[in-house]
């Protein structure tokens, strides 16, 4: 799923290709994809964007008239931008945005049909779909911590969930806790206030380094390569592979759709977590050391 920096740059991208520019049509080619029933599409036709607003995971474009068309990408939606309109469908486009400088397309990969499209009127509208997690490189350290221990959570989770953190997923939070050296499955009330800050720090750090990086591999153009494992990523989708801190093996836990990786010597203490669907047939035989990986010559 494109996260805080990746939405960032499509922002910005947008910015450069449809502000101020008329919004022509909208080509919905997926009955899945819009998720609204009011205003109607062509209520949208003829007005110009004033706006565009990164809201969680999410963009938010603002047209004349406070009409907002609110995209949610998912985990396989993809935007891009030509100058001319496709011929034809085309493969896995939910819909074309038409303007009069060229056309944005709404792809999604895959089966799922996750990716949503809402179209809303009204000075707040983009708001309910906002789930008002904190903007950690907008905050105070103190803010942060405060959100951070009001509750009881594994780290992985407090900073994946939207509803406490804004814009922070599967991938970056896996490079965030290794940046700060912490396990995914620490506690969050077992955090004092100086592990706290090098959480903080490692947050802010990280998503600011690849915001930079992405901008710089945009340039002046529009994102073509979104994408959750990226070249120079240390730990996220590493598995088996050395960490650039160590050269120990990247682990991983798997959960629903979702993994997490890890260097067990950076981060955990030299503990290797059982992955719960592996545990119940490997049983004694998980290794649960660095030691005990290596001798058994596991990855």
């Amino acid at each position: 799923m494109p996260e805080l920096p990746d939405i960032t740059i499509y922002c910005e991208a947008l910015e450069r290709h449809v502000l101020d520019r008329t919004l022509t049509r909208i080509e919905l080619l997926s009955p899945f994809l819009l998720r609204s029933v009011s205003p109607p599409p062509e209520s949208f036709e003829g007005r110009a964007v004033r706006a565009v607003r990164r809201v969680g995971k999410r963009i938010a474009l603002r047209l004349d008239d406070d009409h907002w068309a609110v995209i949610h990408l998912m985990i396989a939606g993809r935007l891009k931008w030509t100058t001319r309109a496709p011929r034809g469908r085309g493969r896995n486009v939910l819909a074309r945005f038409h303007f009069e400088t060229g056309v944005l397309t709404f792809t999604e990969a895959g089966t799922k049909k996750r990716a949503s499209l809402h179209l809303a009127r009204g000075a707040d509208a983009w708001r309910e779909h906002d789930p008002a997690g904190l903007e950690v490189l907008e905050c105070t350290f103190e803010v942060f911590f405060e959100r951070l221990t009001a509750n009881n959570h594994t780290l992985k989770r407090a900073l994946t969930d939207p509803r406490l953190f804004s814009g922070i997923g599967n991938a970056y939070s896996d490079e965030i806790l290794h940046a700060a050296r912490l396990s995914p499955v620490l506690q969050t009330v077992k955090l004092d206030r100086a592990t706290g800050k090098r959480l903080y720090d490692a947050i802010r750090a990280v998503l600011s380094m690849w915001t930079e990086r992405l901008r710089d591999v945009a340039g002046d153009g529009f994102p073509s390569e979104v994408t959750a494992f990226r070249e120079g990523m240390a730990v996220h989708g590493r598995y088996g592979q050395p960490c650039p801190n160590c050269d120990t093996a990247v682990q991983r836990i798997r959960y629903a759709d979702n993994e997490l990786n890890y260097c067990p010597r950076c981060q955990t203490d030299g503990r290797i977590y059982a992955d719960r669907s592996l545990s119940r047939l490997l049983k004694q035989d998980w290794p649960r050391t660095i030691d005990e990986l290596e001798r058994t010559g596991s990855s």
